[in-house]
């Protein structure tokens, strides 16, 4: 997979022009805290809106599509109003091949964790779903890619990298992104676990090695789709899906099938996710975008 050279967005500015943002949003600390806030709120509220939609293939789809610009105009818009910047992480150059690249690969490699788990006898299909179903359910998924890649890459890993470097802000990102999904009915510490090393990892590395949004958004969007819109899946434990083309099911021991938590929490899923991280971020360091802490 290639990677287009992009530029490292700037921090703040010392001084911000008359219709920039007030001193006291202007330290690090306080600017994170404000974007988690903002950015949570919108996650919540768009969640509830899309979870009403999904209930209609056209709504369904409409709402996510919709849901997501909305969301990435208004990142754009409040990080550069905050940071005094252009937001090159979402600029629309690298849109369309990144984003494309990022959902093929997402679908790939959750197809392939899925068969590794069927030969393993941990993925059962119990029948056929319906074409009205992976449609909603697409319109789902990039609205809850986008906005979860907004809160947990554009605002909390780019902000804590900018502050303590790539390692910590891949550690820190990650751990959250696991936790976060704890909050799902089918919930469990080795779920959130798995999640932060397959997901969080390689979501993370993504970014670092495009410095750019859309390559995590495709991803997350291509494998949360073949997950719940092509196998018919449980996805991290939560029960707000509506199903897909197939009617899959998890059996065996849970170590391989995931379980209730659904195949994120099988091992196979840990290691193709990890094993993908690591080669995202082998790119980023040859191309230069590891940021190291800025007392090293």
């Amino acid at each position: 997979m290639s990677v287009e050279p992009t530029e490292i967005p700037t921090t703040v500015p010392a001084a911000a022009t008359r219709s920039g943002p007030p001193r006291w949003l202007r330290p690090i600390g306080v600017r994170l805290v404000f974007l988690l806030v903002v950015f949570a709120v919108v996650d919540v509220v768009f969640a509830q809106v899309n979870s009403l939609a999904v209930k209609n293939p056209v709504t369904g789809l409409l709402a996510g599509l919709a849901t997501a610009a909305i969301a990435l105009v208004g990142y754009a818009r409040l990080v550069g109003w905050l940071e005094q910047r252009k937001v090159p992480e979402v600029g629309t150059a690298t849109l369309r091949p990144q984003l494309a690249r990022g959902v093929g690969l997402g679908i790939v490699l959750f197809a392939g964790t899925i068969l590794l788990i069927f030969i393993c006898d941990g993925y059962r299909v119990r029948g056929w779903g319906s074409v009205g179903d992976a449609i909603a359910t697409f319109g789902l998924m990039a609205g809850v890619a986008t906005c979860e890649e907004l809160l947990f890459r554009g605002v909390l890993f780019r902000i804590v990298e900018e502050w303590a470097g790539t390692l910590v802000a891949l550690v820190v990102s990650g751990l959250l992104f696991g936790v976060m999904h704890l909050l799902n009915p089918g919930g469990t510490g080795w779920g959130a676990l798995s999640i932060a090393v397959e997901a969080g990892l390689m979501l993370g590395a993504a970014y670092v090695a495009t410095r750019s949004l859309w390559l995590p958004i495709g991803l997350h969007l291509g494998w949360n789709f073949a997950e719940s819109g092509i196998f018919g899946s449980t996805v991290s434990g939560s029960n707000g899906t509506v199903g897909g083309l197939l009617d899959g099911a998890s059996h065996g021991p849970a170590i391989i099938s995931g379980g209730a938590f659904g195949p994120e929490a099988s091992i196979l899923a840990v290691l193709i996710g990890g094993a993908t991280a690591i080669l995202l971020l082998r790119k980023a360091r040859k191309a230069g975008r590891i940021v190291r802490a800025p007392w090293r």
